[in-house]
Parts: C-alpha cells; structure tokens; sequence
C-alpha cells in the first residue's frame, strides 16, 4: 500500500461517513450520475461481464449491475470502513457470494489483479493525488469497458477543492473533492490505453464518461 494515501482514506472515509452513504443509498437509490454510467454500460450489454470497482465505497451501483446481468464484481477500496459497510449491503440483498473485495491502493495492488470486462472509478480521482497513475493503472485492466466519474473542471468546483484543501489539514479529512482534473488530461490518458468514447454527460458537478476498448494499449 502507498503510505502516503491509505492511511489519508481511512480517517477521511471512516464508520462515520459509510453509514450516512449507505443511508442516504437506501432512501434515494443510485445518485443521478452512478444512473447515467449504468444506463450506458447496460446499453453496451452486460451480460455475463466481470466487473472491478476501484474505490467502490458503499458498493451501491454493484447490486444494480448483478441484477443486470454481470456475473461478478470486484471492488478494492483503501477504506476499511467502506468495505465493511458494502459487505454487509451485499448480504442484506443476498449478492455477497458474487462480489469479491479487497483493500488498499489500488495502484500498488495493480499487478496482483486480473483484468475486467469492466472497470470503474466512480468518485476517486478527486481523493487521489496521482491521476494519471491510478488512470492508467486502471485502464490497463480493462478488457472491453472502462467508466470514470470524477469533478468537473469548472470554476465552482476548482473553489470548491481550494476551499477544501484549506480545511483539510484541520478536519483530517478526504471526503471532499480534493483534485479536480482537466477533461483533457484524463481523456489523454484513457486514449493512449487503447479505447475511444462512447459516452460523455455531465451533471452539476461531476464528469461522466464511458469508454470501449479498440486497441490494446
């Protein structure tokens, strides 16, 4: 594990903020975004698929990808916490014998993981400090699907993560959107890796993009 991440995600992402996550998933559902990216990975079929989550917190969207046909899901999360909170979700709704789930940072675990059909990073470049490393990473475990959700590069959100860097070294916390990356530089990264896009929305805050495999990287 990368000394200078995990320990951050534990006391950022910790009982506390699982529990009111997983609240705030068992009154609304999947947020609007997390609905935008499912919609298109079901458009492109998932039938049969093998999925890695990477940062998969709760592990909401899981279940509605079980139910829509994937066959398995891995998440990886550097928060105890999270793990714990997605694990007991998953037996509450009877998925647990389909999800498989491992701790750390996932750039250092890289190389121990198989490649997915699918491989998500919903909500993680902004609690991540090396973007184009956990991108690529990433990526590179992708056999056919790759969706990313991360903050936009607008001026409220670049605000937004300023004022939450100037916070952060008092409250000890990542749960905020620490990074915001340019569209570019994340597309560049996914470009190089040997796919092209097949979605990009957005919502108030956030980037939602889908990408297909056409090439190796």
């Amino acid at each position: 594990m990368d000394p200078c991440c995990t320990p951050e995600l534990e006391r950022g992402f910790d009982e506390r903020v699982a529990a009111r996550d997983l609240a705030t998933y068992r009154r609304q559902g999947l947020p609007p975004d997390q609905r935008r990216l499912l919609a298109g990975l079901v458009t492109e079929g998932l039938g049969g698929q093998t999925v890695l989550d990477i940062g998969g917190g709760i592990g909401a969207i899981h279940h509605d990808l079980l139910r829509a046909g994937a066959r398995s899901v891995m998440d990886v999360d550097g928060s105890t916490a999270y793990l714990d909170a997605a694990q007991a979700e998953a037996r509450r709704l009877g998925d647990v014998a389909r999800i498989d789930y491992r701790h750390g940072d996932f750039v250092q675990l890289a190389d121990g993981i198989e490649p997915a059909d699918v491989v998500l990073l919903l909500r993680v470049l902004c609690c991540y400090p090396d973007m184009p490393a956990l991108v690529q990473a990433s990526a590179r475990r992708a056999r056919r699907s790759y969706g990313v959700i991360y903050p936009r590069s607008t001026w409220w959100m670049r605000a937004a993560a300023a004022a939450y860097d100037a916070v952060r070294p008092v409250e000890g916390s990542v749960s905020g959107p620490g990074y915001v990356h340019k569209e570019s530089e994340v597309d560049l990264v996914v470009l190089k890796e040997g796919f092209t896009p097949v979605l990009s929305e957005t919502t108030v805050f956030w980037r939602v993009a889908l990408y297909r495999r056409t090439a190796a990287a």
